[in-house]
């Protein structure tokens, strides 16, 4: 029952080219080596524990002292007056309709202003510092600079950079370089201890979005590196971390409040995110991927799957894009970045919002959030 599974997720039919099998694949050239997807795997679970260890001693030892250094201190939040019957409700909502609030003021014998403000302060209670922020965007900034460094090192000699049907040429039959498998290592088990420090990291609106994201991104390099279409993938990573650099640079000078900096690095990003994810991408990559492969290997069942994931992250590329030039016309203009809507789970700053004269703090939270972008403090569109 197992071999007949196994038989049916790696059927040759579907993973690789006509008249190819796994078994060519095992006989590589004398000093050779073709992808294993099971010798990947076996040093990627590893890895990714060992990412999330290296993560906590950065954080601890490298972005605590640099928060310090620019002022950007924890805060200790007022703290909500204990009361049972308010904090059962805030467990299952934290923004009470008037109804509720009319409700728990009979009960309480409480005015409606004063519960509001509990579960003003209840909310900020859990909202997290911006130290915190700051820290683990610096933990991303510093990933991806070095491993967008590193693919550039290995891409800027590898002679499928500058000429893309080489990626196709004697496929699936190509060696594998110790800077495809190290770049390839690096990545998922990135994503995999992002896959568990989802779960501890800060509580973000999009968290399903993000938990989907993670897990499409953990197939792709999978799937590309099973199929040993590695020059290919290799590039196509290299091109969307080069963006998130400037976009975690953006969030750090955000967060030191460095203001000018931080539109400045935006406008870098938008420019970048426009280059490599609308540019390159589609008319380098993709239309290598979909067109000269066609012409060189030919179509096949995994090929569909591939270039229909692929055209879909473009079309995901161009909505992101549009948002993003939303505030970048802003910084530009206006001279600030807007804020993000979905940066933390009460994103919106209620300490700014007076009770006084208003039904619901949390309906004008809402309101207010939703006339604002989602980019600067997130991750929504990466990879």
């Amino acid at each position: 029952m197992t071999a007949s599974i196994s038989a049916w997720i790696w059927s040759e039919k579907f993973w690789l080219p006509e008249n190819v099998s796994w078994a060519d694949l095992e006989h590589p050239p004398a000093g050779a080596e073709y992808p294993r997807l099971q010798h990947m795997l076996s040093h990627a679970f590893p890895l990714a524990a060992g990412v999330l260890l290296l993560r906590l001693l950065f954080e601890r030892l490298v972005a605590k002292p640099c928060a310090h250094i620019l002022q950007i201190q924890t805060g200790v939040p007022r703290r909500a007056q204990p009361n049972a019957v308010l904090e059962r409700l805030y467990q299952a909502n934290t923004c009470p309709d008037t109804r509720q609030l009319e409700g728990l003021s009979k009960q309480l014998d409480w005015e409606e202003r004063k519960i509001q403000r509990w579960f003003r302060i209840r909310r900020n209670q859990d909202r997290p510092s911006t130290q915190k922020k700051f820290c683990e965007s610096m933990w991303r900034f510093t990933f991806y600079l070095v491993i967008f460094i590193y693919a550039i090192c290995h891409l800027w000699v590898s002679p499928w950079t500058w000429d893309t049907r080489q990626c196709w040429y004697n496929y699936p039959f190509q060696p594998l370089s110790p800077g495809q498998y190290n770049h390839y290592v690096a990545e998922l088990a990135f994503y995999w201890s992002l896959m568990v420090s989802q779960f501890t990291d800060i509580k973000r609106k999009d968290f399903m979005i993000m938990l989907v994201h993670h897990l499409a991104t953990i197939f792709l390099i999978t799937f590309s590196y099973a199929n040993n279409m590695l020059r290919a993938g290799t590039l196509v990573m290299c091109v969307h971390d080069a963006s998130d650099i400037f976009l975690e640079a953006a969030k750090l000078a955000n967060y030191a409040k460095y203001q000018k900096l931080c539109d400045s690095l935006f406008v870098v990003f938008s420019i970048i995110f426009f280059l490599t994810r609308l540019i390159i991408f589609p008319f380098w990559i993709v239309n290598s991927v979909l067109f000269e492969s066609w012409q060189i290997i030919g179509p096949y069942q995994a090929w569909w799957l591939l270039n229909g994931l692929l055209l879909v992250l473009q079309s995901l590329h161009i909505i992101w894009f549009y948002l993003i030039a939303r505030i970048a016309v802003k910084a530009l203009f206006k001279g600030k970045v807007s804020k993000d809507d979905r940066s933390d789970v009460e994103s919106s700053t209620d300490e700014d919002i007076s009770s006084n004269g208003n039904k619901n703090s949390c309906q004008k939270s809402k309101v207010r959030d939703s006339s604002h972008t989602t980019v600067l403090n997130g991750e929504t569109y990466d990879h």
